[in-house]
């Protein structure tokens, strides 16, 4: 059934539609837009889109085809079986002055036992005590039962030694200084960092997740710059600037090269460009300074000044683990912080027993320690720049050498080379090693590391066999 239409209705209907005219008049322009562009979509559903078309299913047979066709891609990357690291030389006995590679002795350039306290009697005996007092491990994390009285002990007598306020201790030197950098330094906050420093380092820069700015080697005009450069963009955003923490991140003596950084001009450039300073003194920790307190004892810098020093346990102090010393507001945060201090089981009663009697032997009255293996440095630098063919590098008070090829000789395969021959006349050394993501490469090199007890007679024998290994290879 249906009704014709009225002369009201086709009014009405005229009326409601000029209505509509006008208020598309009235509307703002962005209304009819957006009721245009849904029009338009409504079309394109409605015309255009194509039905999703029904998945097809796999027969078993098809299934497994493409199971056997599938090819995974390998867990780790393909190793070289010579690779050095696969091929280690097995030692026997105590590593110290001299070690012994199957069943042969040979006097030892390669490993950190700087102030030979590695076999050293009085430390073993403590060690042994401790061992019958708190047994071997200690089997928690520091906050979590994990907390010894001897830990308390060295970290009072390692902020002691450094005259700091306090002291903490890690289980690992190498998660030392890699935890506390992203302790401290957070996102949009700026590091700006030697790009000579070691891995751990490198490591704690990366977690750290801050705007980082690399500086030339020791280079203290190129860190000017990046600081100058900094300064000026903080002018234009004064008000986000004054949230951002600054951090230089440094070694004392750098493990790659060698050298002692430029510390008085860093302190200067600090109260300028106001930024904190972390310094790593793994190296310089117990080998320089009239007492062995590192770089600040060595340029007669205030300690206060330096905001965080940290180094590790396992170079001079002959033990294992890491530490840090400063002011007692930055060194607790470490405590709530520092991923390798909250998370790890602490350092094994043992191991802070013999790095307590490490430091008894450090501070002893009259000891000659320091200055005899500062004197003995100079004394193996001298001769081996008499070595003609060889690059040295590093600082001549150094204990921690690097020596070079002239560039065309320089490869990896020829300081093998040399190495090689090094342990045929009773000398162990070794070519550095490093992985392949450092951020920066430093040429190959052989490192060597003078124990404080090599006598002149054997630092004259090493220049010997170096000199002779020279002529093997490059003839």
């Amino acid at each position: 059934m249906g009704s014709s239409m009225t002369r009201g209705d086709i009014e009405n209907l005229a009326t409601d539609f000029y209505g509509l005219l006008e208020s598309f008049k009235h509307a703002p322009l962005y209304h009819i837009s957006f009721e245009i562009f849904l029009v338009l979509a409504v079309i394109w559903l409605v015309v255009f889109r194509k039905p999703r078309p029904i998945e097809k299913k796999l027969t078993e047979k098809e299934k497994q085809d493409l199971i056997d066709e599938w090819q995974p891609e390998p867990l780790v990357p393909s190793v070289d079986p010579n690779h050095p690291a696969l091929n280690v030389r097995v030692l026997d006995g105590i590593v110290g002055k001299t070690v012994e590679i199957d069943g042969k002795k040979s006097l030892n350039f390669a490993t950190f036992n700087f102030l030979n306290f590695v076999g050293n009697q009085r430390i073993a005996d403590k060690a042994i005590q401790a061992v019958q007092k708190y047994g071997v491990g200690s089997c928690g994390p520091r906050g979590f039962y994990g907390t010894i009285d001897i830990h308390l002990e060295l970290e009072e007598r390692l902020a002691r030694f450094f005259q700091c306020e306090e002291g903490i201790i890690y289980s690992y030197g190498f998660s030392t200084i890699a935890s506390i950098i992203p302790a401290y330094s957070k996102r949009n906050d700026i590091l700006f960092v030697d790009e000579g420093v070691h891995y751990a380092i490198q490591k704690g820069v990366e977690a750290s997740r801050s705007h980082v700015k690399w500086f030339r080697h020791n280079d203290i005009n190129d860190l000017e710059r990046l600081l100058a450069e900094q300064e000026v963009l903080d002018k234009k955003i004064p008000k986000k600037a004054r949230s951002i923490r600054r951090f230089l991140i440094i070694e004392g003596l750098y493990v790659n090269y060698g050298d002692i950084c430029p510390l008085p001009r860093m302190v200067e450039l600090k109260y300028k460009y106001k930024y904190r300073i972390f310094m790593d003194e793994s190296v310089s920790f117990g080998t320089i300074g009239q007492a062995g307190r590192g770089v600040t004892e060595y340029y007669s810098i205030d300690r206060q000044k330096i905001d965080l020093i940290s180094s590790t346990l396992e170079y001079a102090a002959g033990s294992i683990g890491g530490f840090a010393v400063g002011s007692s507001f930055v060194v607790d945060h470490q405590r709530l912080s520092a991923q390798g201090y909250c998370f790890s089981a602490s350092l094994p009663p043992l191991l802070a027993a013999a790095a307590i009697e490490a430091l008894n032997i450090m501070e002893e009255d009259n000891t000659l320690l320091f200055e005899t293996i500062m004197e003995k440095s100079k004394r193996l630098h001298k001769k081996l720049l008499s070595i003609k063919g060889y690059i040295i590098s590093g600082d001549e008070i150094s204990p921690l050498k690097h020596i070079r090829l002239t560039h065309a000789f320089n490869t990896i395969g020829r300081l093998e080379e040399i190495v090689q021959f090094a342990q045929t006349r009773d000398i162990t050394i070794t070519v550095a090693r490093y992985l392949n993501d450092e951020h920066l490469l430093p040429e190959p090199s052989i490192r060597l590391i003078l124990n404080v007890e090599m006598t002149d007679e054997e630092l004259e024998f090493l220049c010997a066999v170096l000199q002779e290994a020279l002529v093997k290879v490059t003839t």
